[in-house]
């Protein structure tokens, strides 16, 4: 499924207006246009509750039906919402147990490279290596979080003002579960499959390798590299032929032909990949400038540029004041446009409260959803008015929902009463010199207690940091909260020597034995992911490449904060060393001691493993 594929032209064309069957409202997002639709579904455009636009891509009820599309759309939708590149559209919120599933990601302003090159024709090369070193970079992300796009082509790269953004990774992964991909319905473009691929081998990150060589080679000619036909005639090709790269230019013929090796093993790596774009661009920075697409192609990103979010906002209540003037506020048309007014609820529904964004969550907040916002500003009027509240009281008076006596709590207006409202000021009046006398009483008692309350407070600033575990550690020096000295001795280390851990296996530091497992994605606190990289899954968890010469220990781990989730192998080298963290409060220092060899029937790493248990301040409180 493309997941923002309009057609080309005007504006009209791009946002096409909702039709008959089309929903108006998915799960509290307004649907302003419909972007396309494609083999999975029908895409449309809405807005965040700040008014960032997004493209909500609703699954097809053929495939919603089927169990385990969604068990595994599910844990794909999971793993994508840990990619987060500059150059991925990212996703933002999903509902994978619905009638329909669906999923929101950022809108792109842009045309794809499919509608761009039919439009304009083949890129210029300069053009073609910043694009390919954007997609070599999204890919890393992307298989970082443990996902193979397994449907990379040109539909699914977007054009932006700033470089390329790759859509839709992994929900290929999910189509294939289906029992429709063996009924006639096809995911995936042939011309851009790998030939594991075709030939229905494992699917490894080096297919998405084999892809990005396709699709360098269709942005610099405008055809397939393997030509166009029938499927069976496009996919025979791929498994037995080589491509034709005579149209190719000739700075680009290289990195094309590397990338389409049909060996997945002889295929380079990421980082050889951006260094091959490096070198054709005459061995300077790769640099992207504000006009790095042709003129015409830039024009599109103009047309695809979405229009603000209309204003929503639901008239005051009739007893309310008058809301002051913000120049910030914006200004609801006088007759909002055809298709923004609020649904109609069904007979039996209650009206909903559409709350009014704040401008911290229109200009910098994170995505919401609309019944995230709604909670939300609730919230925050609850906490306005204690905070109103607690003007009235002494600065030392604790924060309660019921005030002390004598703490003062503004009324909302009651109607008037005609009978017995003498009677009722008496009393009132009566209450209030109670009142204060009782709450000059309590001051006086709590005072000295406020005092006490604020120096624990002070003393226990360090253990409610909301840092990382090795933060938290470092900057409590050793000490408990109460700033006494800990008398929690140091962790002592635990050598396990030459571990051979074989790709698609897993280390648990927390094992008394701890030994290769099976498994390479699952939340598991180190692993050697087929992908060719090791992998720290597990929630909290990190790894850090320490420096050559760099000598590892656990002062050096607790102090260094050069976190990532994963390291590329090809990166390391015999007495490379990596620190561990885990999310259970261990540490591991990783010493490289060798590969498997070429001749080896398995891949394999050896590395000496030294772990210190309970190492970390995981904030439990234990």
């Amino acid at each position: 499924m493309s997941s923002q594929q309009p057609e080309r032209g005007s504006a009209s064309q791009v946002f096409q207006p909702l039709a008959g069957d089309d929903p108006t409202t998915i799960a509290g997002y307004r649907l302003a246009a419909k972007l396309g639709a494609g083999g999975m579904g029908k895409v449309y455009l809405s807005y965040t509750p700040g008014g960032r636009p997004v493209a909500i891509k609703v699954i097809r009820p053929e495939f919603g039906e089927d169990p385990e599309f969604r068990r595994r759309f599910a844990q794909e939708v999971q793993s994508a919402q840990r990619v987060q590149g500059l150059f991925t559209a990212p996703v933002i919120d999903a509902d994978t147990e619905g009638a329909q599933p669906w999923l929101a990601t950022a809108y792109v302003p842009g045309p794809s490279l499919a509608d761009a090159v039919v439009a304009h024709g083949a890129l210029p090369a300069e053009a073609v290596l910043l694009l390919i070193a954007g997609m070599a970079k999204a890919l890393h992300v992307i298989h970082g979080a443990g996902i193979v796009h397994r449907d990379l082509k040109p539909s699914n790269v977007l054009l932006a003002a700033d470089g390329p953004r790759v859509i839709d990774f992994g929900i290929a992964y999910a189509a294939d579960a289906t029992s429709l991909t063996g009924s006639g319905v096809t995911i995936g473009t042939p011309s851009f499959m790998a030939p594991e691929q075709a030939a229905g081998r494992k699917v490894t990150p080096a297919t998405d390798i084999f892809a990005l060589g396709q699709v360098a080679a269709y942005a610099s000619t405008g055809s397939p590299a393997f030509g166009e036909g029938t499927s069976h005639g496009v996919l025979y090709r791929i498994v037995h032929e080589e491509p034709d790269l005579s149209a190719v230019p000739e700075r680009l013929v290289e990195l094309v032909t590397r990338c389409l090796a049909k060996d997945p093993g002889a295929r380079p790596s990421i980082s050889e990949i951006i260094e091959l774009c490096r070198t054709a661009n005459a061995e300077t920075v790769l640099r992207r400038p504000e006009d790095w697409l042709p003129g015409s192609v830039a024009a599109d990103i103009t047309v695809r540029a979405a229009a603000p979010a209309p204003v929503q906002t639901p008239p005051p209540p009739a007893s309310a004041p008058p809301a002051a003037y913000s120049p910030t506020t914006p200004v609801a048309p006088a007759t909002p446009p055809p298709g923004y007014g609020p649904p109609v609820p069904p007979p039996h529904a209650q009206p909903a409260q559409h709350a009014q964004p704040t401008q911290h969550a229109q200009t910098h907040g994170p995505y919401r959803t609309p019944a995230q916002a709604q909670t939300q500003a609730q919230a925050q009027a609850q906490a306005q008015a204690q905070a109103q509240a607690r003007a009235y009281a002494p600065a030392q008076f604790p924060t309660h929902a019921q005030p002390y006596p004598g703490h003062l709590m503004p009324q909302a207006p009651q109607p008037a009463k005609r009978k017995g409202s003498r009677g009722a000021v008496i009393a009132i009046a009566a209450a209030l010199v109670v009142g204060i006398a009782g709450g000059a009483t309590i001051y006086s008692l709590l005072k000295d207690e406020g005092k006490q309350a604020q120096n624990d407070n002070s003393a226990q600033g360090n253990g409610t940091s909301g840092g990382s575990p090795q933060g938290e550690e470092s900057g409590n020096g050793g000490t408990e909260t109460s700033g006494k000295p800990s008398a929690k001795p140091e962790p002592k280390p635990v050598d396990y020597k030459g571990i051979n851990l074989t790709a698609g296996y897993h280390l648990t530091l927390g094992d008394d034995d701890v030994r290769p497992r099976d498994g390479e994605d699952g939340e598991y606190e180190l692993s050697y992911d087929t992908g060719g990289y090791l992998d720290a899954e597990s929630m909290d968890g990190n790894l850090v490449l320490l420096d050559p010469g760099q000598e590892g220990s656990l002062a050096a781990c607790r102090a260094d904060t050069r976190f990532t989730k994963n390291i590329y192998v090809n990166r390391l080298s015999k007495g490379r060393q990596v620190c561990v963290t885990t999310g259970s409060g261990h540490m591991g220092l990783v010493t490289v001691q060798g590969f498997s060899s070429e001749d080896s029937p398995s891949t394999y790493m050896t590395l000496d493993l030294t772990v210190w248990r309970n190492a970390v301040n995981t904030g439990s409180g234990s």
